[in-house]
């Protein structure tokens, strides 16, 4: 039974091949986080729907949420939701700047082995990297400490 013949390669990791991080660069890591930020953005604007829904129940009940959204772990779900828009934008901006050709550098010769422009665009996302931790470290202190 051996033969030439191409097979078709069956992934069968699951959610362990999503993400599966054996030999991933910076940029990945960050199309991933990219991924997940998203998703969680969805989910909080498909939840905040129902919460804003509540209100039809009347003032008591929109009172008994707003009094569980003021507790401690409502307060660390809102910074990570913060936390994970401001990620979001942020890389987001750096993908426009990438896909608009900023920070390529003037072209190159096709020679082999080609080279690869991620390394022109390395400290442009260093640097929206770094703006976006600072951000989401002063919103967190605005958060907590009012």
């Amino acid at each position: 039974m051996n033969s030439n013949k191409p097979t078709a390669y069956n992934n069968r990791l699951g959610l362990k091949g999503w993400v599966y991080a054996g030999r991933y660069t910076f940029e990945r890591y960050l199309y991933l986080g990219h991924r997940l930020s998203g998703m969680g953005l969805i989910a909080y604007m498909v939840l905040h729907i129902i919460e804003t829904a509540n209100r039809m129940r009347g003032v008591e009940a929109w009172q008994g949420l707003m009094a569980l959204f003021a507790s401690w772990p409502f307060k660390i779900i809102e910074y990570l939701l913060f936390a994970a828009a401001v990620f979001h934008a942020m890389n987001g901006v750096r993908l426009l700047m990438t896909e608009l050709g900023f920070f390529l550098g003037k072209p190159k010769e096709p020679v082999y082995p080609y080279s690869s422009s991620v390394m022109r665009h390395r400290p442009l996302t260093y640097i929206i990297m770094a703006l976006a931790g600072l951000l989401i470290i002063l919103g967190g202190s605005s958060l907590f400490f009012p």
